[in-house]
């Protein structure tokens, strides 16, 4: 369970860093808004952050 939690973790950080890379601060705000909105169980804040992450990959497209 240990590992699985750590691999877990590790795919987590490495996505955060992904979209920072990619799409700056605006990326890392997004991402933090729907992370923190799927574990609070409020679907405003978790909507919120998934627009803005819909946004800026079709910007880039």
């Amino acid at each position: 369970m240990p590992l699985v939690a750590l691999v877990v973790a590790a795919l987590a950080i490495g996505f955060e860093n992904l979209v920072q890379w990619k799409y700056g601060p605006m990326g890392i705000i997004a991402f933090a808004a729907l992370s923190i909105g799927l574990k609070a169980r409020n679907t405003t804040i978790s909507g919120i952050g998934a627009v803005i992450l819909v946004m800026l990959l079709a910007q880039s497209g």
